[in-house]
């Protein structure tokens, strides 16, 4: 399907090109001032009726849509559209969306966001989360990858977890998978996790991972410190933090980037980025960032996520 998608873009690209140089052929300078020219200038962005709102996988689909309500109705409001949810199944079928223009607005983790990129979806960030101060997870624009085991297991350490269960989990997720071989696995023990560990599984989300860890179904897992705290949240008093050993932290992470697809129309794209960048300043948004442990959202750029980059991110 991408190799059809980019053959057709690139074939509509040189009957763009030809057009172009006849048009010029016939009307030299006076194409500049021509109606028609006018027109396809006007039509060169991207104005749908609907926008399409999507999510990496991280909670249960029915909490995941109820935490969103507030910000989609928001979101209709302030752009004057229909807004649907898109319920994907996995981190890469968020980015095989964004590819395939089925999704105009997404939140992405740092790793599935440059996978997307160099997978050629033309996409610009504009916004994350600055989180609140909660249990192990600071204040502010970022998040650490950890370890987590049982506590009152035999996993206490570094060392005793060799041999043992890991749970990553996703390919594409940044804070379970990429830092974790990157940071721990290329610094701290100096090889593959697959060489340390007697067996590495993925669990499809950090909620999963560290459910797994509680119920002795893991021996230890690597999981984000906002999505440990999520979990820990939702479970309602079932788990507490101090039912965990943290055997290891990574280096600051960024929040996860929210994005919007490139082609939309400028004042479409100020109206969404503003949608979220205003979101406490709202009753609706406020309700949403007290559900999601966030004080409110700033602004973010590409160039942000270069750390990811340097870790191997989007390989």
């Amino acid at each position: 399907m991408r190799k059809s998608l980019l053959g057709h873009l690139a074939a509509s690209a040189r009957a763009q090109s030809v057009l172009a140089v006849v048009g010029a052929t016939l009307c030299g300078a006076m194409l500049l001032f021509s109606p028609q020219r006018a027109a396809a200038q006007a039509v060169a962005c991207e104005n749908p009726k609907v926008l399409r709102f999507s999510i990496i996988p991280t909670q249960e689909s029915v909490r995941e849509i109820t935490l969103y309500k507030p910000v989609m109705d928001l979101l209709s409001k302030n752009t004057g559209k229909k807004i649907e949810f898109y319920m994907p199944t996995s981190y890469s079928s968020v980015v095989e969306a964004l590819l395939g223009k089925w999704v105009d607005i997404a939140v992405l983790g740092p790793e599935s966001y440059l996978i997307a990129k160099k997978e050629g979806a033309n996409i610009d960030v504009f916004a994350t989360y600055y989180k609140k101060k909660d249990g192990i997870q600071d204040a502010g624009p970022g998040f650490k990858s950890i370890m987590i085991t049982k506590k009152g297991s035999k996993f206490t350490s570094i060392e005793s977890v060799k041999g043992s269960v890991m749970l990553l989990v996703d390919p594409a997720s940044t804070s379970g998978s990429l830092i974790p071989e990157s940071q721990f696995g290329g610094k701290v023990i100096k090889m593959p996790l697959k060489n340390y560990f007697s067996r590495v599984a993925f669990s499809g989300g950090h909620d999963l991972s560290v459910l797994a860890v509680f119920d002795g179904k893991a021996d230890a897992g690597f999981v984000a410190t906002h999505r440990f705290m999520n979990t820990i949240t939702s479970s309602k008093g079932k788990m507490k933090i101090d039912d965990f050993n943290v055997l290891w932290t990574s280096a600051l992470i960024p929040q996860d980037p929210f994005v919007y697809r490139a082609t939309l129309c400028p004042d479409l794209k100020k109206a969404i980025q503003q949608t979220f960048t205003t979101l406490d300043q709202t009753p609706e948004g406020k309700k949403y960032l007290e559900n999601v442990d966030a004080e409110k959202f700033v602004e973010m750029k590409d160039s942000d996520y270069d750390v990811i980059r340097e870790a191997g991110g989007g390989k």
